[in-house]
């Protein structure tokens, strides 16, 4: 079971009912920020996400509203004693930009902190899963994520019995894949089904992107910015933004089960402009608010 929680859903200034980008994904018992807003340690605690979990964090830029809330939450960690290491990935250059972050106010950290640079490709693998970050289109260098949970493979048992399988043979199948059993040659593709893994698609600021389409492609979820309407379609191509019907186009072409909308202007006082045309285009959508829970999967 993926579960996901919005911490903080608007773009640029928080308003009193947004707080600042981050978005908490909890998986297999870990815990993994994607962006780290101000403010984002109170919020982990208003809706029930405990830090001691967290094994990531995944930085899309390094724009002041992704950032800020780094510090607090490293430093309330240490107060709290934490000893595991953290990582922190970060766009390849922007490197220092975190360090300055951590250690303008010189307090002791009792963990160690990993600061991995991110370029196109693979960034993370965990426990069954892995994190792939990809460019995005920004005013500066911007990365988009995605969480893609490992294909499982389930035994057709009655099957792999009535051929001879037995005990530990079920787990030295699914290593050399094919073996004798019997003097009856089996493959694991005899015996077994395929079961795909989730995927999910972060898109922090950015304009509208063909790649984004090809990236999130069958995603069970895209989380996109919207810092905009439709009617300030020119803002936001002059400021590397986009629209909620440019997300809604990414997620339509790329056949997307939900798309999940945020980084809201603190213009917009309500969700409903912003949804209304997104709809029109992907009708599985809709506006995210702080404290927003998603679970995906489960099986």
């Amino acid at each position: 079971m993926i579960k996901l929680t919005f911490l903080g859903t608007s773009g640029s200034a928080p308003t009193k009912k947004r707080g600042l980008p981050s978005v908490a994904l909890e998986y297999d018992g870990g815990l993994y920020l994607f962006d780290c807003g101000e403010g984002t340690q109170r919020q982990m605690l208003l809706y029930d996400v405990n830090p001691s979990d967290l094994n990531a964090i995944f930085i899309s830029h390094v724009h002041g509203d992704h950032v800020i809330g780094i510090a607090g939450l490293l430093r309330t960690m240490a107060l709290n004693r934490r000893t595991r290491p953290l990582d922190i990935f970060v766009p390849k250059g922007y490197e220092g930009a975190i360090r300055a972050l951590i250690g303008f106010d010189r307090a002791f950290m009792g963990y160690e902190i990993r600061i991995n640079a991110v370029a196109e490709g693979a960034v993370y693998n965990g426990d069954r899963f892995s994190v792939e970050a990809f460019r995005l289109s920004h005013s500066i260098t911007s990365y988009g994520y995605i969480f893609a949970e490992d294909d499982r493979t389930h035994f057709i048992k009655e099957k792999a019995v009535s051929l001879g399988l037995r005990g530990k043979m079920f787990s030295e199948l699914l290593v050399k894949r094919r073996m004798r059993v019997g003097g009856k040659l089996i493959r694991l593709s005899d015996v077994t089904t395929k079961e795909k893994g989730a995927k999910l698609v972060y898109v922090a600021d950015t304009r509208p992107m063909a790649a984004t389409a090809k990236k999130a492609a069958g995603a069970d979820l895209l989380i996109h910015e919207s810092t905009y309407s439709a009617e300030l379609g020119q803002l936001a191509a002059e400021r590397m933004h986009s629209t909620a019907a440019d997300a809604a186009k990414i997620a339509k072409r790329a056949k997307v089960t939900r798309l999940i909308l945020f980084h809201i202007s603190a213009r917009y006082k309500n969700d409903r402009k912003l949804t209304s045309e997104a709809k029109e285009i992907f009708n599985n959508s809709e506006v995210a608010k702080d404290g927003l829970k998603v679970l995906i999967g489960g099986s």
